[in-house]
């Protein structure tokens, strides 16, 4: 048994790579079709080629040991006729744990691909390095910020599990990786903008409320839409939470103006707001937007976002800022302060000019 990585040229000028693969007595090929080398013309192309060639060398490594396996564990027969695509729908189906809304965001991801290629069905034999290679080089492409390499690690606990599940012998996402976007393109709302939003119309009162709310404590959605009467202590204005994502605790004091949001306190086995689903609050953000003539695209993530810039336009340090957002590193709040930095930047620059 052998695996051996070999390149063929092509017409175009670009080099195919691709695997000769010599088992059980039998001789075949497989192209990493998403794995060509082009002409380098540039530091970045070098990079780009010397990154491809070193992934196919660990794909022909992952391969042998794959094969080498086969020998000696016992995988469904039925593994080249089944379709992979169900076996996502019921993993999503049964998850439990709080980044569902994410979890199912991958796999809509991925079949947006699929469909991108062409690819109707998809068994778990076709599930391998150089597909999930282009699902990364497709994500990075659509995905802004940290979105890619958000859903490409979810989409990699799913491969994990499938090995559990004997769908694979060992993950074809093992040896891919994305790094964590540094772009930090989501918009933000002022002080102004959110009085506006206080003073406009939404369709839905408790999505108003909620989302002011957030933009007033810095709570995800998950974690507002989950918030509960005894996570509040309105007399000592005080808000404790563990956070869904991240697992940390955070105890705040609440603005005068999120007390107000609150109103009077109900039992604490309560939720604090009514939400309907995450698409449904959405779009009654987007019709509020309007009605408040607030030109910008938000979500509402975007409420946290603001929360984190406002304080720190307002005067808090970034460790202050790290542990009201509740943070594991200094670097993500960091973020924060190159945005305050554009906006007094931004805030100087329109100031009027005098005639000297």
């Amino acid at each position: 048994m052998s695996v051996t990585l070999r390149k063929r040229k092509n017409k175009d000028g670009t080099t195919s790579l691709l695997l000769d693969i010599y088992h059980n007595g039998n001789r075949y090929t497989e192209f990493l079709k998403e794995l060509k080398l082009t002409k380098a013309s540039s530091p970045l192309d070098r990079e780009k080629n010397s990154d491809n060639l070193n992934l196919a060398k660990k794909i022909a490594i992952k391969k042998a040991q794959e094969l080498e396996s086969n020998n000696y564990q016992v995988i469904s027969s039925n593994k080249d006729k089944v379709d992979f695509l169900p076996y996502l729908d019921s993993y999503t189906a049964s998850y439990t744990k709080n980044d569902l809304r994410n979890m199912k965001g991958a796999v809509n991801k991925f079949k947006l691909f699929l469909k991108d290629k062409n690819i109707k069905s998809l068994t778990s034999k076709q599930v391998n390095e150089t597909l999930i290679f282009g699902y990364k080089e497709y994500l990075e492409e659509k995905c802004k910020g940290e979105g890619a390499a958000s859903y490409f690690a979810r989409f990699k606990k799913i491969l994990k599990q499938a090995v559990r599940d004997k769908k694979f012998v060992v993950s074809p996402a093992s040896e891919i990786t994305i790094k964590k976007g540094h772009s930090f393109n989501k918009d933000i709302l002022t002080s102004e903008e959110i009085q506006k939003l206080a003073n406009a119309k939404c369709p839905n009162q408790d999505v108003k409320r909620a989302f002011l709310f957030s933009c007033l404590t810095g709570l995800r959605f998950v974690d507002v839409n989950a918030l509960k009467w005894q996570s509040i202590d309105l007399g000592n204005r005080l808000l404790s939470v563990t956070q869904s994502k991240t697992g940390r605790k955070i105890a705040n004091k609440i603005h005068p103006s999120a007390a107000a949001i609150l109103g009077a306190p109900g039992k604490k086995e309560e939720k604090v707001f009514i939400l309907p689903s995450h698409t449904a609050c959405l779009k009654d953000l987007k019709s509020w937007l309007k009605d408040a003539k607030i030109e910008k695209h938000i979500t509402w993530h975007c409420a946290r976002h603001s929360f984190g810039t406002n304080i720190i336009f307002y005067g808090a340090d970034v460790n202050t800022a790290s542990n009201l957002l509740g943070h594991a590193s200094l670097k993500y709040t960091q973020r924060y302060t190159h945005v305050v930095k554009s906006l007094k930047e931004k805030a100087i620059d329109n100031l009027p000019q005098i005639d000297l």
